[in-house]
């Protein structure tokens, strides 16, 4: 989904996780070191990317998401309950420049996360953490780049790399989110064929880093020094993946496989991830 001209692009992704497995430093440890069970939630979101000439263009996006949350109650002899919303995300908005070269190989991104997801969705006996919730409470400030270039003369198999970084500036109550960053490396190839459908497989390394949140509605932040003692991580991913472009449509879909996470204290993490998103330029 990089830009490669002026005009528009409009989109729906939908993305599903299900983190059931409870994890410690680098491995897998005891559910019953977790009060949290199962954090499962269908994202979709819906966005709008515009070139208005090669060197600058927005991209904004609005998401979705529906969460099923179970964890151990607060209620009279502390039974495992099930809790589910549907909720508006945080909206993301980018300013994006790709004036360094004629082919928009290059490209920086600077934007914002703004709070508009809920983070007060609550049952009677307040089981939700702020770091379950759907919204963050934070605006955040967006820098991220990114870089594509060719490994064949023929210019069929490419490499790219992007990463973002995501700090919280304005938060609300005694919650601070983490420092963030994201990046992604990978290839992919444009040989394949199917009448007017061009198919480009691709395969990509993603790499996550998030610092602990702050305050003492973090997650163990009132036992912590106000540290969240049980959030911040390390991850690392493999990513197949597969686009499909019948002009002007295009369709991808990966598969993301952890193979490295380290999270601090106990956490759920999701032995898998699924992404799905349907394009149409104009």
């Amino acid at each position: 989904m990089f830009p490669d001209g002026p005009g528009g692009m409009a989109f729906v992704d939908y993305d599903f996780q299900d983190q059931n497995q409870n994890w410690s430093d680098s491995s897998k440890a005891p559910a019953a070191n977790n009060d949290d069970k199962e954090i499962r939630t269908s994202f979709v979101s819906v966005g709008l990317e515009y070139m208005i000439n090669r060197d600058w263009g927005f991209e904004a996006e609005l998401p979705f998401a529906y969460r099923d949350f179970k964890t151990t109650s607060a209620a009279p002899g502390n039974p495992i309950t099930s809790l589910e919303w549907f909720s508006l995300g945080d909206i993301r908005l980018h300013a994006v420049y790709t004036g360094f070269s004629p082919d928009l190989s290059s490209g920086l991104t600077l934007g914002l996360r703004l709070p508009t997801g809920s983070f007060s969705h609550e049952n009677a006996y307040d089981d939700i953490d702020r770091d379950s919730e759907i919204g963050s409470g934070s605006t955040d400030v967006l820098i991220g780049g990114f870089h594509r270039g060719h490994l064949s003369s023929q210019y069929r198999l490419d490499w790219f790399v992007q990463a973002e970084a995501d700090l919280p500036v304005l938060v609300s109550g005694d919650y601070r989110p983490g420092f963030e960053f994201d990046a992604a490396a990978g290839i992919n190839y444009r040989g394949f064929s199917l009448g007017r459908a061009n198919i480009s497989p691709l395969a990509q390394v993603l790499v996550s880093e998030r610092t602990p949140d702050l305050g003492n509605d973090a997650a163990g932040g009132a036992n912590a020094g106000n540290n969240g003692e049980n959030s911040g991580y390390s991850r690392i991913l493999l990513s197949p993946g597969i686009e499909v472009h019948l002009h002007p449509v295009k369709f991808y879909a990966d598969v993301e496989v952890p193979v490295f996470d380290h999270v601090n204290g106990n956490q759920l993490v999701a032995p898998v991830l699924f992404k799905m998103s349907l394009s149409y330029m104009f």
